[in-house]
């Protein structure tokens, strides 16, 4: 086991029976009491932030995350089939851990897979940005560019993304995966 004088930005820990990744820690000693850490953490599972104090030379749980690049082949329901690019082994991952990040998934999208130690998935990390095709979109009005006015927009994968007025049916554009906002129209 080790102690909280081991607590590194990156690291994950089981916490409370859950997987958290380490976002920030401080090391606090406030007067005349005794000193504590500081963490705030995310939980793997569910996204949410969390904030904990652990006491100086606590013992904490280090769970080894091993992470390995894989391709997306396809989707089967609630379950996403990703291929390992060295070894092309195969393994299912359910939608809960790929998260909102999903409705941008194109086949053979290069994603970041991690796994603890008894080989489950932990996380599905996408790149920042993806290049999707516009399939279907209202028409711009000629002269209405003067505004930063945005109109939805549905993409190849099936997801609905907010885009400039100009932006047009068949058009190419890089779309930020975290919050999912239109970034710039891409030339091919």
């Amino acid at each position: 086991m080790a102690t909280t004088a081991d607590l590194r930005v990156g690291a994950v820990i089981r916490h409370n029976g859950e997987l958290c990744s380490v976002l920030e820690t401080i090391h606090r000693t406030p007067g005349n009491l005794r000193a504590f850490y500081q963490v705030k953490m995310r939980v793997i599972k569910t996204g949410k932030l969390r904030e904990e104090r652990f006491r100086s030379g606590e013992s904490i749980e280090f769970v080894r995350v091993e992470t390995r690049n894989y391709q997306y082949l396809y989707r089967d329901g609630d379950v996403f089939m990703f291929m390992d690019s060295e070894s092309y082994d195969q393994i299912p991952v359910i939608v809960e851990i790929v998260g909102e990040s999903a409705k941008y998934m194109k086949e053979g999208l290069e994603v970041q897979i991690a796994r603890d130690e008894a080989d489950n998935v932990v996380s599905v990390a996408m790149p920042n940005h993806v290049i999707l095709r516009v399939v279907s979109t209202e028409p711009g009005v000629r002269g209405d560019t003067a505004t930063n006015a945005l109109k939805p927009a549905t993409v190849d994968t099936g997801a609905n993304v907010n885009v400039p007025l100009f932006v047009n049916e068949g058009d190419l554009i890089r779309v930020e995966t975290s919050s999912g906002s239109y970034m710039e129209r891409v030339k091919e």
